[in-house]
């Protein structure tokens, strides 16, 4: 929105930082061609496997990959962009960013992590550990203090970052689910995350942007059916049965206590938690607070649609897992 200036800034620090992070993706991936002298990503592993660890060059270029990636899934310490391009664009292109964009970044870290730099994994697990932990423990706090919807949902997507990326540290070792964890929670958290900013959309209309959580004030007593559904993608957010967020974040703690990576399972139970508390304040203004003016919504069949498609996914997903868990697995993701 060029006359807006809130979004122009969005876009000139989304811009500058992505322009510099690809740069520094681009340097480290380079080093590792250096090091190896192929780009296949399985040809890669086998060369690292006859190298050592120990090499000032493979650390320096782990540490570059892991900044580059870092940026693209906005994990705490480079999401500073985040919040700003999440207010600041038009929401529908903010719930693209939040999921799709996500989501492929995710994809293409697992590729490039689990699979490259496999022989690897005693450098880079640890910067991805600390990647998640302050990713969950940041992310949760600073949501509670926003009074943006748009704002809080971007906070709210850095600490989900940081869940995802339990399942990639826990990607290599045996006992957990690894990678199979993360990607069904990046599925699942895609229905639930459009659906939550679809749900702004709904409440957008010309000359109101309804992405403030006072616009929500008294929407159960106006609008019971769309209340309901905001209800259910928080509950889903913040990992409530019967859910499919639940069943995501089953999974990706299970996967931690199994690796022994407890301490990161304790951080994400105690940081969703946290996340509870500023869903559930949302909620509360919907149904406790009284409306402050006629709440008019905005409603096209597309928009009914893809709504219904959403929140049925996140309920039926929630109830039965396994259609997801079975075709991942059949994948051989990781093979």
């Amino acid at each position: 929105m060029r006359r807006d200036v809130t979004s122009t800034e969005g876009a000139v620090k989304y811009f500058l930082m992505g322009a510099f992070t690809s740069g520094i993706l681009l340097y480290g991936l380079a080093l590792l061609y250096g090091l190896t002298g192929t780009t296949n990503l399985s040809a890669v592993a086998q060369q690292l496997a006859g190298l050592s660890l120990d090499a000032p060059v493979l650390i320096l270029a782990v540490i570059l990959v892991v900044t580059g990636f870092g940026f693209k899934i906005a994990a705490v310490p480079f999401h500073m962009w985040v919040p700003d391009a999440y207010e600041g664009a038009p929401t529908s292109i903010t719930a693209f960013m939040s999921a799709a964009v996500k989501a492929a970044a995710f994809a293409g870290l697992a590729r490039v992590f689990v699979v490259a730099l496999a022989p690897a994994a005693a450098r880079w697990e640890v910067l991805l550990w600390v990647l998640a932990a302050l990713s969950m423990i940041l992310g949760n706090v600073v949501a509670i203090a926003q009074t943006s919807l748009k704002r809080m949902l971007a906070y709210s997507s850095i600490s989900h970052a940081g869940y995802a990326l339990i399942g990639v540290v826990t990607a290599l070792h045996a006992k957990g689910p690894g990678i199979a964890s993360t990607l069904f929670y990046l599925f699942v958290y895609m229905f639930t995350t459009m659906g939550t900013f679809s749900m702004i959309i709904l409440l957008t209309h010309q000359g109101f942007r309804g992405d403030h959580i006072a616009d929500f004030a008294g929407l159960g007593y106006t609008h019971p059916l769309p209340a309901f559904i905001y209800i259910v993608f928080f509950l889903s957010l913040a990992g409530i049965p019967p859910t499919a967020g639940f069943v995501g974040k089953l999974l990706i703690f299970r996967a931690a206590i199994d690796s022994g990576f407890v301490v990161l399972a304790v951080i994400g139970v105690a940081t969703s938690a946290i996340a509870a508390y500023y869903y559930f304040m949302v909620i509360k203004t919907m149904f406790m607070d009284a409306p402050t003016g006629v709440v008019a919504l905005s409603p096209s069949r597309p928009l009914t649609v893809g709504l219904a498609v959403m929140v049925v996914a996140t309920v039926l997903l929630g109830l039965f897992p396994n259609v997801v868990l079975q075709a991942i697995e059949a994948a051989k993701i990781v093979q």
